[in-house]
């Protein structure tokens, strides 16, 4: 069924673009009423069947050759009336940037279904036609949202791909192979100077073998065995925008010089006027906020104002700050060049700014001009005008834990009674309790002293392998997941102990077919066998927990398990059908359609079934064979490599998806401290800036995990909008720089993205194939009443905008870009469809971090905006398809078969389900609450009722995807539902 479902509606349902003719005349009259509205409710159903028969006969829409054709997330009448009836036609006839998919059936709360199909009579009506025809309205708003962003994941995956090292391959192609289907690099090999380089082939082919292929190496090579310097430390930053349109305050293009004029340079507009006029959270009561420093002994009286998510907690703020650590970092050792210091700007200090604060530029890898080449008439840059290296590894590999050079490495402590466990200060019942602290640093420490190697600044946190920006959430996770290590470790001597010379699932390259018994597992093999774990739990915990929370509505909950589990973990016939499928078109050399039909199908297997087992004959049928036996074989480089997918373009985090992770809103100033004998009641308000570097240890160690645990999983984090920075982030203590010992953050988010070459709003949106905006008024929601406070809120921001960024006469002769196209096929000029001549906001000029903050439109249940969410659409699939760890190498022989179980099944001791069906689904307790459960056992009765962890602990969510701020049942009386 869900295969037929594909093939009847996948592609062909997506992508028809608003400027199509439909077949019939259009839905709407002059007036811009539906006729259906009058109807009964049995025509209004009748008429969206019709209306999704003249979509499927409009035909295939093919992904486009020129990036300015885009899909654009927009559709048509026929369309959207099939997904969503008379609701997602309204939102048709608003005519606004944003998406489209957000309107159909069933993607919100409750109230987007369609009630009447759910009550059961239009199924009694058609009767076993029902999902033939696809007649469930609520089953064809799901599956036409997902369609519409798998439409958009190929469109990405096709336009969005600019690495710094190989991208000249990309568009001509080696050796008579299209660009897109190449999957191996010269430009990925070790150089000579490297000590693994004769250990992978040197001078010749190079391979990985031997031990660097058993586990996830410190630096992050050899995870692709075929490009050995893939993801790894000190590798370039890659983008997701052509090389012509980085950096445009420098004009480097026509284009550029059109879309800003002379009106950019790093500091113009002001950043620090930015965060002061558009960042800051306004407050009712400000010394009660005191600028986020509450008031004396944490005095519950205190208060902050912030625009709060009802959805989301402050577990979840600090989550992505401790993902974002293991991912990139422009920093070396916490620095980047301390001989040079900058302003921060600052051209009106009567707004709040300080003149004297100062940053530290950006290390830049490359400045050089880059080459250009020449291809089928075209000319192209071969790089960014500039480069910057990842100082981390690219690989979801826990390197924030477990190091990602030798100097990190050093700081990483083992246990010295049982060197596989990191080192864990005991509590007094002999538990794990607290990662070791840091010592002085060996910078300012006597000659001849204990010391550690670290920045002078980081000298009292816990010891970790990445230190910077410390803060309590980081302290909290490093625990918990340290915790998670040696639980693994434990459980396996457990295993070892009762069966000692069963087969611990664990093999050597070197001797791939000698089975290692548990008894013969040594002390390092441990260690790296349960990094692998620890690394999987992560980001099985951040794709099907964080992120469906993140974006909390019914498609991201499918798109997201599927990417994990797959669509048809209980299909196996139709699992070896699209295994099958799926094994051919990585092999294919048609560039045209291979990665596209990857990319969609691959979420049959889910990313564990990405040739993690081997059949003889690969037929279709060789899941069901009774006698079946899996022939995957460490011997064989293709069984090891062979499941990853990097569509012609080697893997690395782009600069564009570090922009998206600007998430600093999220943050409250005060935490709310509860204690776990009274879980309902705020005892205390601790400033979020004292969880800072030492600060971070001494609370976590002062009120203890379970406490913090419940205080920060009770708690509503911030929104990302306009108005929600906390004022402690504007005024962060750096007393290593000179000047005013203090920085903006939110302002220097802005600088770096200026920095490091990010392009503006609106020209980021249509590099990644969203509609442009013709003027700040489109940052104001049009569904809202001219009354409505927050629809004045927007008002009043758009009218700071245009008084930061400015206005000037337009100039249709000049056009902006040719990364999109209008309705009538042109590019877009100057005007914007606005008079030439005409006085225009100038909306090219705003910030990308300023634009996704101010978008008033989102779909149901999302914590971040449209814009960040396509970035997120493109890089969170390739950094799972890239990986060899979460595809074809997810085996015992790297896991160990405890290991294997445990991520597969969320633990040691098998799936547990939660009771009922929360949202509709009958679904396994969450990976993080299994976490919890085991590293804070005295969270037992505080978890129980809780479905994802991310959620705030005490809210009711409703039957199907409701925001509402209500108490669960027995939490009435907490604190936070008191207003």
């Amino acid at each position: 069924m869900l295969l037929a479902s594909l093939a009847a509606l996948a592609l062909p349902a997506v992508g028809q673009t608003p400027h199509e003719s439909p077949d019939e005349a259009p839905l709407t009259d002059r007036a811009g009423s539906h006729p259906e509205a009058d109807h009964p409710s049995w025509m209004q159903t009748w008429q969206a069947l019709r209306a999704c028969r003249r979509m499927l006969g409009g035909g295939l829409l093919e992904v486009p050759d020129d990036r300015a054709d885009r899909f654009l997330g927009k559709v048509r009448e026929d369309t959207a009336h099939c997904r969503g009836g008379r609701r997602a036609l309204a939102f048709l006839a608003l005519d606004t940037p944003w998406v489209d998919w957000q309107s159909y059936w069933a993607t919100g709360d409750g109230a987007s279904r369609n009630a009447r199909y759910d009550e059961g009579w239009i199924r009694s009506l058609v009767g076993g036609l029902s999902e033939r025809i696809h007649a469930n309205p609520n089953a064809r708003g799901i599956d036409g949202a997902l369609l519409d962003l798998e439409f958009a994941r190929v469109e990405l995956i096709k336009f969005n791909l600019f690495d710094n090292l190989t991208y000249a391959e990309y568009v001509r192609g080696r050796d008579g192979a299209p660009g897109p289907t190449l999957r191996r690099w010269d430009a990925l090999r070790l150089p000579p100077e490297h000590p693994q380089y004769e250990a992978v082939g040197g001078a010749g082919e190079q391979r990985c073998r031997g031990e660097l292929i058993r586990h996830r190496t410190l630096t992050g090579i050899c995870n692709d065995i075929d490009n050995p310097r893939m993801g790894a430390t000190r590798t370039p930053f890659a983008r997701n925008v052509a090389f012509t349109e980085t950096f445009p305050d420098q004009g480097h293009t026509e284009l550029t010089r059109n879309r800003h004029g002379e009106r950019l340079d790093l500091m113009t507009p002001d950043p620090q006027r930015i965060s002061r006029e558009l960042f800051t959270r306004p407050q009712s009561r400000p010394e009660l906020c005191n600028q986020g420093r509450g008031l004396p002994g944490h005095d519950p009286a205190a208060h902050c104002d912030y625009q709060a998510a009802p959805f989301f907690n402050v577990l979840a703020a600090y989550w992505i700050q401790f993902m974002t650590h293991d991912w990139f970092s422009h920093l070396d050792e916490g620095e980047n060049d301390r001989r040079r210091l900058l302003p921060a700007g600052c051209d009106d200090p009567a707004l709040g700014c300080r003149p004297e604060d100062r940053f530290q530029p950006s290390l830049v890898a490359e400045d050089s001009p880059p080459a250009s080449f020449d291809h089928a008439g075209e000319r192209y840059l071969e790089r960014a005008h500039r480069i910057f290296d990842n100082t981390v590894t690219a690989w979801w590999d826990a390197s924030q834990i477990y190091g990602y050079d030798e100097r990190s490495r050093r700081r990483v402590m083992r246990d010295p009674e049982d060197p596989a466990k990191l080192r864990l200060e005991p509590l007094a019942d002999g538990a794990d309790g607290y990662l070791p602290l840091f010592g002085p640093s060996c910078e300012t420490a006597s000659e001849g002293s204990d010391c550690d190697p670290i920045h002078p600044v980081w000298s009292g946190q816990e010891a970790a392998a990445f230190p910077d920006n410390w803060t309590l959430g980081i302290a909290f996770y490093h625990t918990v997941f340290s915790r998670e290590h040696n639980a693994f470790v434990d459980a396996f001597r457990e295993r070892a102990a009762a069966t000692p010379e069963a087969d611990s699932g664990l093999r050597d390259p070197a001797a791939p077919e000698r089975v290692i018994r548990y008894a013969e597992v040594s002390d390092d093999e441990l260690f790296e066998a349960a990094r692998l774990v620890v690394a999987a739990m992560i980001a099985k915990i951040h794709t099907i927990e964080w992120t469906p929370q993140l974006l909390y509505n019914e498609p991201l909950y499918r798109g997201m398990n599927s990417n994990w589990n797959g669509l048809l973990a209980e299909h196996p016939l139709m699992d070896g059908v699209m295994n099958r499928v799926v094994e051919r078109l990585r092999d294919s050399d048609d560039d045209r359609h291979a990665n596209a039909w990857y990319s969609v199908l691959a979420a049959g297997p889910g990313i564990f079934g990405m040739g993690s087992e081997r059949y003889a004959g690969h037929t279709v049928f060789s899941p069901l064979h009774p006698g079946r036996r899996d022939l995957w074989s460490l011997a064989d480089p293709e069984h090891v490599n062979g499941g990853t997918n990097h569509f012609g373009s080697p893997f690395n985090f782009p600069e564009e998806f570090i922009t998206v992770y600007r998430l600093h809103p999220l943050v409250p100033d005060l935490l709310e401290l509860r204690r776990l004998d009274a879980p309902d009641r705020i005892a205390h308000k601790v400033p979020a800036v004292e969880g800072f570097r030492a600060g971070a240890s001494e609370l976590l160690r002062d009120h203890g995990v379970a406490d913090w645990a419940l205080s920060l999983g009770r708690q509503r984090l911030g929104l990302l909008t306009l108005g929600n920075h906390g004022q402690f982030l504007q005024n962060l203590p750096m007393p290593h720089l000179e000047g005013s010992g203090r920085l903006d953050i939110a302002a220097l988010d802005i600088i770096r993205d200026r920095e490091r070459g990010v392009p503006r709003f609106n020209e980021f949106r249509r590099q990644y194939g969203l509609r442009q905006l013709t003027g700040f008024d489109d940052f104001i929601d049009p569904r809202l009443p001219a009354d409505h406070p927050e629809r004045r809120r927007q008002a009043e921001l758009v009218e700071r905008m245009r008084e930061i960024y400015g206005q000037h006469e337009c100039d249709a002769d000049k056009i902006i870009s040719h990364a999109y196209r209008d309705a009538e096929g042109n590019y877009p000029n100057d005007c914007l469809g606005h008079p030439d001549g005409s006085l225009v906001d100038n909306i090219e000029d705003v910030d990308a971090v300023v634009g996704w903050l101010a978008e008033p439109v989102r779909p149901h249940g999302f914590a971040i905006s449209e814009t960040q969410f396509v970035v997120f659409i493109l890089n969170a699939s390739r950094r799972l398809f890239s990986d060899r760890f979460f595809t074809s190498s997810f085996r015992p022989e790297f896991y160990t078969q405890l290991g294997h179980e445990w991520v597969l099944n969320n633990g040691p001791d098998g799936v547990v389900m939660e009771a009922g069906t929360p949202n509709g689904h009958r679904q396994p307790v969450s990976p993080m609450k299994r976490v919890l459960q085991r590293s804070v056992p005295g969270l037992a009765e505080e978890l129980e009722p809780v479905i994802n962890v991310f959620d705030p602990w005490a809210r009711d969510r409703g039957d199907y995807y409701s925001l509402e701020w209500t108490p669960r049942p027995g939490a009435e009386s907490d604190d936070a539902f008191a207003d």
